[in-house]
């Protein structure tokens, strides 16, 4: 509590902290709008080496509870040291913007076979762009995990636990042939060079999020 309190007065750590809310909430409706708009005027489904020579399996329920304790880890990390959420909150959200992009401009639909999510919940319109979009160019599954791995990569611990689930999703996204094999090895990619990108713009949070 008293390292809220200290950084909570810190009229620069506030704008960053608001600013960085006010970004991701922006990516987030961007997400939302690209999903939809790929969906909409999706074209049919291409062959793939790994797809075409495996049969599906039912991977949903990893597919989207994974995701979802995913998150409950990744904002229990930052919010039990606050000097992480400004640059976790703008990577996530550049991440986010720049893989609208690349969903905007690739309108390829699910392989024909692909599992469909089965949770009513989840199936809600809202969530597209997460788990029931054609927004597959590239893995946010394989890639968002591998962005939190680099940014705690001298934590031995936590880099590994990001990892693992950015390896477990890979997997899960082939086997359950929601995502083409381009979807998932690109992912690593473009992760790697967004976070170059945000310690670049995002500096000055980048060195608070390294203060211990």
């Amino acid at each position: 509590m008293q390292s809220y309190k200290i950084h909570f007065s810190d009229k620069r750590f506030v704008l960053s902290f608001i600013s960085g809310g006010l970004l991701l909430t922006i990516s987030l409706f961007m997400q939302f709008l690209a999903s939809n708009y790929a969906t909409r005027i999706a074209s049919g489904p291409v062959t793939d080496i790994i797809l075409s020579n495996t049969r599906v399996y039912d991977v949903d329920r990893i597919f989207v509870w994974g995701a979802v304790v995913l998150l409950f880890i990744g904002v229990g990390v930052c919010m039990k040291s606050i000097n992480y959420m400004p640059f976790a909150m703008k990577s996530v959200a550049l991440f986010t913007l720049i893989r609208s992009v690349f969903v905007s401009l690739t309108h390829i639909s699910p392989f024909p076979t692909s599992v469909l999510i089965s949770s009513e919940f989840f199936s809600n319109t809202i969530f597209n762009g997460i788990f029931n979009g054609y927004d597959l160019f590239f893995s946010g599954h394989t890639g968002l995990p591998f962005l939190l791995a680099l940014m705690f990569w001298d934590n031995k611990k936590l880099r590994f636990v990001f990892l693992g689930f950015s390896a477990v999703f890979a997997v899960v996204v082939l086997l359950g042939h929601l995502h083409y094999s381009i979807d998932v090895l690109a992912a690593y990619f473009i992760t790697f060079t967004i976070f170059q990108i945000c310690k670049f713009v995002f500096k000055k949070d980048w060195e608070l999020f390294l203060k211990k």
